[in-house]
């Protein structure tokens, strides 16, 4: 599923591209990806408004309007937008009045669409906890206080900290030198700090390169992300540590596949 750093991309390409234009139609392909309301109220909902505001809570798209609504979107595993677009498969097409269009292609169909007069209210929008850019490195210490809850899933629990998923929580651990399966409460303060800043500078390192291509998610343009190649750890078993040429071993935790290097992470 995109993380952060790759909506984040989306949201700054989406600021660009369309920001200020007028929707003048709607054409759904494919009705399942229409969350809220019906097809139909949501094609009428979007058609004649003007993209005012476009911002991420975590892993989601808000693109506020100038007839008070919002489109929410939600990417989840397979979700792409691709401007400009018209290709085949798009399960959703908003025409601009300039003539250009933007496709919400879904090839699994696991996205969601959502027009909603109040994007606050979203249950799980309410329920996000902080971005790791929203916090102090003291709070974040503090919030690691109480969890006797292994790191690596805490990491992904979006009520916890939002934004973080299974790829940058197992960089961000490589990076700080902390095993996946160590408890939150155990960890020094030093550790805590420590991981607290590389989940920040590998965040912001994969917003600097697009994000990361493992799967489905591209840039609006189609093209894919650039941070995969700075991988240290994910997707890289059995092959050697960048550091000390253990191999990159994987294990299920939390019901993830998780990789480090159990030298280096000790």
């Amino acid at each position: 599923m995109p993380e952060l750093p790759e909506v984040e991309t989306i949201r700054r390409e989406l600021e660009k591209a369309v920001l200020g234009k007028k929707i003048i139609e709607v054409c759904v392909h494919h009705p399942l990806v229409i969350r809220q309301p019906a097809v139909e109220k949501f094609k009428k909902g979007l058609s004649g408004a003007t993209i005012k505001n476009i911002l991420r809570k975590a892993k989601v798209l808000i693109l506020e309007l100038s007839n008070g609504k919002s489109l929410v979107i939600h990417l989840k595993m397979t979700g792409q937008l691709v401007y400009p677009g018209g290709g085949k498969a798009s399960r959703a097409s908003f025409y601009f009045s300039d003539g250009k269009i933007l496709d919400f292609n879904d090839r699994r169909l696991f996205g969601e669409l959502r027009l909603l007069d109040d994007w606050h209210n979203l249950p799980f929008i309410k329920g996000l906890g902080p971005e790791p850019f929203e916090i102090s490195n003291a709070e974040f210490k503090e919030m690691l206080d109480s969890k006797k809850t292994k790191i690596k899933p805490l990491l992904m629990d979006q009520t916890f900290i939002s934004g973080i998923g299974n790829l940058y929580a197992a960089e961000a651990l490589f990076r700080a030198k902390i095993n996946p399966q160590r408890r939150a409460n155990s960890l020094t303060g030093k550790e805590k700090e420590a991981l607290f800043k590389e989940i920040k500078d590998t965040l912001a390192q994969a917003i600097e390169h697009k994000g990361s291509s493992i799967d489905q998610y591209v840039q609006l343009s189609g093209q894919p992300g650039g941070f995969v190649k700075y991988h240290k750890v994910y997707g890289r078993q059995g092959k050697p540590c960048f550091i000390c040429k253990t191999p990159i071993k994987r294990i299920s935790l939390g019901g993830r596949g998780t990789y480090f290097c159990p030298r280096c992470q000790k």
